[in-house]
């Protein structure tokens, strides 16, 4: 490729990883770690592929100092990971482990020292049992919990960590939590799903206020916006499906993001399931509204919808039975069964761009599960499919950019092969391949492609 043709990347645009607590670290009962709702599913029969679990996982909590190695191998300038809530109130309030602490203290300096800027997550799904007991995130006091957690972890890590991110996809949280239950904590309620919505997103403005108040300099929430399209753009059916469907997974959560409170066409339709007096207080949107510096964007696959009488809807967007019919997809796929459309990404930016103008993003998560295949006695993977996706998903983005998106950075999902929630070990994202049974790394063909996209700044 000439120079000329080569797609250069703003100068101060960030490139990372990601990885979430449960998925890596193991460690499930090492100094004084509580279990999480996590815990408790993985071994509830059924629920997860293989009854397989985060107890191992990638062993992360032990191998950290090689995995950072790692990172900076591959160039590396920031990593994104979740912090364990159970590791640092193993119940979820009173006092905190100063051990659970102590890792995050650990690899955080190991991070600046290789000159990595850490971001943290502050809750990436592995809520306390014993919050769970109370009624986790139908519990309004969860929220409440959690701005006291949020102050505890940057009690000891705000001196050197500049980023914090609240929330990791409250849609998942709430809609595949407690409403068809395929993730933890495995309750079916539609209306315990729009309550778990709004307690997150409280949870989420109080940790906020918490955040400022101890000095925090860059705040924000990651969510997984979903990039609807109709079936047919002539159709005010499938027009009407779109917007059911954006309402329940992009405006219950970007508009009292952003200050503009629920949107009443929402509210109307979730009034049909439950009674938001029964969850939403005076003053909650305006402690939901708490300035953000930053919104990270997960982005996987588009979704497409028709509105149609008979739909079968979608068991996690309560309420679209017998009006949405969602679609599969038309072309390629992922392991997971995800369309492979980065022109949805592209598209998913200039509207969040344009609806919500001012705020800065950032793609949080991005990448492809493939079934990859070792292809020598080394262990390496060839993996074409994977460094496919993500060279076609950096295109769309230095489109965006070139649009005129505000988009700050880019981190690959995932740096490692790692436990991947229902579908247990059997679905791999990492650009680094794990020997689950002798936890060793092996850089993947992409991890070595994304080394040197990083080295140039561009593709």
């Amino acid at each position: 490729m000439s120079a000329s043709s080569e797609l250069r990347f703003p100068d101060n645009f960030v490139w990372g990883a990601a990885t979430a607590s449960y998925q890596i670290e193991g460690a499930a009962r090492d100094d004084g770690r509580g279990p999480s709702i996590w815990d408790t599913f993985s071994r509830t029969p059924g629920r997860v592929f293989a009854g397989h679990t985060g107890d191992v996982a990638c062993d992360h909590y032990h191998r950290y100092a090689d995995d950072v190695a790692l990172m900076a191998e591959l160039g590396l300038k920031a990593y994104r990971f979740s912090i364990a809530w159970p590791r640092i109130q193993p119940d979820g309030t009173g006092p905190v482990e100063p051990r659970g602490l102590d890792f995050y203290d650990r690899l955080t300096d190991a991070l600046l020292d290789r000159g990595i800027d850490p971001i943290v997550t502050l809750y990436h799904w592995d809520l306390p049992q014993a919050l769970e007991d109370r009624g986790g995130w139908t519990n309004r006091e969860t929220a409440e919990h959690f701005a006291t957690y949020a102050a505890a972890v940057h009690g000891r890590l705000g001196d050197r960590i500049r980023t914090w991110t609240t929330l990791n996809e409250p849609w998942c949280s709430a809609y595949l939590g407690y409403g068809n239950g395929v993730h933890a904590p495995g309750v079916s309620d539609p209306g315990a799903a729009f309550t778990a919505v709004h307690h997150l997103l409280l949870g989420h403005g109080l940790a906020v206020r918490a955040l400022r108040a101890g000095g925090a300099e860059v705040v924000g929430i990651t969510l997984n916006p979903a990039e609807v399209q109709p079936a047919d753009r002539d159709s005010a059916a499938d027009a009407a499906a779109v917007r059911l469907v954006d309402g329940l997974q992009n405006r219950i959560f970007l508009d009292p993001l952003t200050g503009a409170g629920y949107p009443a066409d929402v509210l109307e339709h979730v009034s049909r399931m439950v009674d938001p007096a029964t969850f939403l207080r005076d003053g909650d949107e305006k402690l939901i509204a708490a300035p953000i510096d930053l919104l990270g964007i997960n982005y996987y696959a588009p979704t497409y919808v028709a509105g149609r009488p008979d739909g079968a809807g979608g068991s996690a967007w309560p309420g679209t039975e017998g009006a949405v019919q969602f679609l599969p997809a038309a072309g390629p796929v992922s392991d997971m069964g995800w369309a492979i459309e980065p022109a949805g990404l592209g598209r998913l930016l200039d509207r969040l761009a344009a609806d919500y103008p001012g705020l800065p993003l950032m793609i949080t998560e991005n990448g492809g599960a493939f079934p990859d295949r070792t292809t020598d006695s080394a262990g390496r993977v060839a993996d074409a499919d994977r460094i496919a996706y993500l060279d076609g998903h950096l295109r769309a983005v230095h489109a965006a950019i070139g649009r005129g998106v505000d988009l700050r950075g880019y981190l690959v999902w995932s740096l490692l092969d790692n436990y991947e929630w229902a579908e247990g070990y059997r679905k791999r994202f990492g650009i680094v391949h794990v020997d689950y049974l002798t936890q060793r790394r092996t850089p993947k063909a992409s991890a070595r492609w994304y080394q040197e996209v990083i080295s140039r700044n561009g593709l």
